[in-house]
């Protein structure tokens, strides 16, 4: 509730987050994102930390690892996983993965155990 209220109080969510996220989910450039919704690129960049906790680079990467992590969930092999979502190679999609996650990318792919 008291989340809700501030966010009323604020007038409401800031259109250009929605903005930001989609376009760097679909594989854009901070630059081209931020030319694209109007900002300069450390103007983005504050936006970007208000509405996120951390710049557009770090959600692009963040962005890019969901993708891939939903594209091996789906059975594609990791290498091939790595090629599509933009990685040069596997091993730099287990290195991201492991910066981010701090887990091989193995380990969340792996069934949850209760």
């Amino acid at each position: 509730r008291v989340a809700r209220d501030r966010l009323r109080a604020a007038g409401g969510p800031d259109p250009v987050g929605a903005r930001v996220a989609a376009r760097l989910a679909a594989g854009a450039t901070v630059a081209a994102t931020a030319a694209e919704v109007g900002l300069g690129a450390r103007a983005l960049h504050r936006r970007s930390l208000t509405l996120f906790g951390y710049g557009p680079k770090t959600l692009a990467r963040i962005l890019r690892m969901r993708r891939a992590l939903d594209l091996a969930r789906a059975g594609a092999p990791l290498a091939e996983v790595a090629a599509r979502s933009g990685y040069a190679d596997q091993a730099h999609l287990t290195r991201e993965v492991r910066e981010l996650a701090g887990v091989p990318p193995s380990r969340l792919l792996a069934p949850a155990t209760a």
